[in-house]
């Protein structure tokens, strides 16, 4: 495996680097030809040039594009500009086919310098690459959430000239020409192709370890808290003085869309020769809308063919190499008693096909699908169902596709794709240890990159004890009732602001002294230590107040999370994830219940009464009776005298931190 796997890698570099030494490919297809460029025209007798693999040039009827789009040749004809269509009649829609022309080029994976020069201006006709989404190569700016990955090779048009580096896999380049109006005649003046040798890494540079897949692996920002991707974590277990870590994953992505919009393209061209790609996709490929011209979707087929031809030539010819993760297994919203989790990919089975693929052209396989499943079983329903996206009333103020989470999951569901980053740093916990797995097996690969992880991670690898490396994970919040908040736990005890006892036991059960929850509070909110202060056991009505005077002390203003994101879709329809059910839609974060609703606000201290109601009406405090995980809904009862445990206590802390964030900050500070 791994002489076949070396094999293949310098097979590919080697045939890109003989390429890139090659002279450009130019053509010309006007009636006075370019200098030094192939001359093509159409003949009455032959009509336009069709494709030949003998001479490596020519017009297709078809597009190498997933699916296959269909484009005319009869039609081309010869002006004195170049070889020109005209359609009669368009189709209209978002996934329109405006047929036109496409010619192809035979070209070695690589990169290449692409220039195409139309007979018309950009008004008139739209160039494309190799069934490459022309829109989204014009538009994006960045790859990632917070706006902090910019895409450094976005298509340019001057004039009548288009220019892109493409990364192509196929062995082919197909130049698309679309009109973008009926009868009038688009066409193609000039091509040329510029090879692109591999870039090696500059002296005393780190490598860089690239992730690229979907929205469970994507980095967020915080006003999607709680959402985490395993890719938003996994920089904590490497050692960042030994290898650079960039994650150019993203929501709604598919094999078939992340390489359609550039994002692979993006990367391959960031990257230098000897880093790592580790590459999951599988959820969003399961839409059945493969059909599509720009769906998500696909069929075994269509990805098979995506890796084999498309990804792994690429990224060879680069100089970078592969590794191939197997998609986590969905986790039922509830599973009936005596029901164990299984693998949710039954109908498109996309981790066998990775690791048949894997083990047939030398790419390791991260399993994380079997991980997962495995994981899902030894953590019980308790724990896991409390990490994915179960979300109630008062969890967070962070928003989904279409409102907001504050009084519960807009969609009335339990939402088991996406997860919380107490599951995320479990999944990347589950990733390095199959790394080191296959590392221990002999595979190279997975021993280069394992050889860059932290000397406490590797230790913990040794012994199976992770607690050096996530000590906020405490032993009473792993399973049973004790794991119901225990994302927020981890993450408050991850930040300093909450402590274990000497038996690293958080006792979520037990009472919170008010004193202890205002200096928590004044840690998180960064605010002085005298801005807040308590006494003896914390009642509901006494959060209260310490919440709103901490809110009066840290916001000038109502938070955006209160006020852009309250009841608006907020999100741009191109940065969606599909898979997000925005359910209820323009879902508001007021509560849903007035103050006058309330059953008991009667049994408020008198005198408190006033804080109170303004803390409620604020969101800060809502009813934790009647509420439900997985539904938009809203108790009647404010229980002000009750008691708070630790863990609601934690709940109520982690929903103010997420309050005072930067809704488009990156939500995991050090990553890239």
């Amino acid at each position: 495996m791994r002489a076949l796997r070396a094999l293949l890698g310098a097979a590919a570099l080697a045939l890109s680097l003989a390429a890139s030494a090659a002279p450009p490919l130019h053509f010309s297809f006007a009636a006075t030809p370019a200098p030094g460029a192939v001359s093509l025209r159409w003949s009455s007798d032959g009509g336009a040039p069709r494709f030949d693999a003998a001479t490596g040039y020519g017009f297709v009827e078809r597009t190498s594009a997933l699916p296959a789009r269909s484009v005319h040749v009869a039609t081309v004809r010869s002006a004195a500009e170049g070889a020109t269509i005209s359609e009669p009649d368009l189709e209209t829609g978002d996934d329109a086919n405006h047929h036109g022309l496409a010619f192809r080029i035979a070209a070695p994976p690589g990169a290449y310098a692409v220039r195409v020069r139309t007979t018309v201006g950009a008004d008139e006709a739209t160039v494309s690459i190799s069934g490459l989404q022309t829109s989204r190569l014009l538009s994006t700016s960045f790859w990632d959430a917070a706006s902090r990955l910019p895409n450094r090779n976005r298509m340019r048009v001057q004039g009548r000239d288009w220019h892109y580096r493409h990364v192509n896999g196929r062995g082919f380049i197909d130049i698309e020409v679309e009109p973008r109006r009926p009868r009038v005649a688009v066409g193609l003046e000039e091509v040329e192709l510029q090879p692109l040798p591999p870039e090696p890494r500059a002296a005393g540079t780190l490598p860089t370890l690239f992730t690229l897949g979907d929205s469970t692996m994507k980095t967020y920002t915080f006003d999607e808290a709680p959402m985490s991707g395993w890719g938003q974590v996994l920089g904590r277990l490497f050692d960042t003085e030994q290898v650079r870590l960039q994650n150019y994953a993203m929501g709604g992505r598919s094999w078939r869309s992340a390489y359609t919009e550039g994002r692979l393209n993006g990367l391959l061209l960031a990257a230098r020769m000897g880093d790592v790609v580790l590459i999951q996709f599988g959820h969003n490929d399961e839409s059945t809308d493969e059909a599509r011209r720009w769906g998500r979707g696909g069929s075994e087929a269509m990805v098979e063919e995506l890796i084999r031809e498309v990804y792994l030539p690429a990224i060879r010819a680069r100089g970078l190499r592969p590794v191939l993760v197997t998609p986590m297994a969905r986790v039922p919203g509830a599973l009936k008693p005596g029901e164990a989790y299984v693998d949710s990919f039954q109908t498109r089975r996309f981790p066998a096909l990775l690791r048949r693929l894997g083990a047939e052209l030398g790419v390791p396989v991260v399993d994380l699908n079997a991980r997962s499943v495995q994981f899902y079983n030894q953590a019980g329903p308790a724990a896991v169902t409390a990490m994915v996206m179960s979300i109630e009333a008062g969890e967070t103020p962070g928003k989904t596709n279409t409102g907001s989470y504050a009084n519960g999951h807009p969609a009335d569901k339990i939402d088991g794709t996406h997860f919380k980053e107490a599951m995320s740093r479990q999944y990347a916990r589950l990733v390095v240890t199959e790394l080191a797995r296959l590392a221990g097996q002999g595979d190279a690969l997975a021993g280069s990159v394992t050889a860059w992880l932290r000397p406490d991670v590797k230790a913990a690898l040794a012994a199976g004890d992770w607690s050096a490396v996530y000590p906020e994970i405490a032993r009473d919040i792993v399973d049973g009732e004790g794991a119901y908040y225990r994302n927020q736990i981890e993450k408050l005890l991850q930040l300093g602001v909450l402590s274990v006892d000497a038996q690293r036991l958080f006792n979520p059960g037990q009472p919170m002294d008010s004193g202890e929850f205002a200096t928590a509070l004044a840690r998180l909110l960064k605010l002085p230590p005298e801005e807040l202060a308590g006494t003896g056991p914390l009642t509901r009505e006494a959060m209260a107040v310490l919440l709103l005077r901490a809110y009066e002390a840290k916001f000038r203003s109502k938070p955006a999370y209160m006020t852009d994101y309250n009841g608006a879709g907020a999100v741009a329809a191109a940065a969606r994830d599909p898979n997000l059910d925005g359910g209820a839609r323009h879902a508001r974060y007021d509560p849903l219940l007035p103050w006058a609703a309330l059953v008991d606000s009667a049994q408020v201290t008198p005198a408190l009464g006033p804080q109170v109601r303004q803390a409620y009406e604020l969101g800060l405090i809502r009813s934790e009776r009647g509420i439900a995980r997985g539904r938009m809904l809203n108790g009647d009862a404010l229980e002000p005298q009750t008691i708070v445990s630790r863990a609601k206590a934690a709940k109520a802390l982690y929903f103010m931190w997420v309050l005072a964030q930067p809704p488009k900050a990156q939500n995991e500070q050090g990553w890239p």
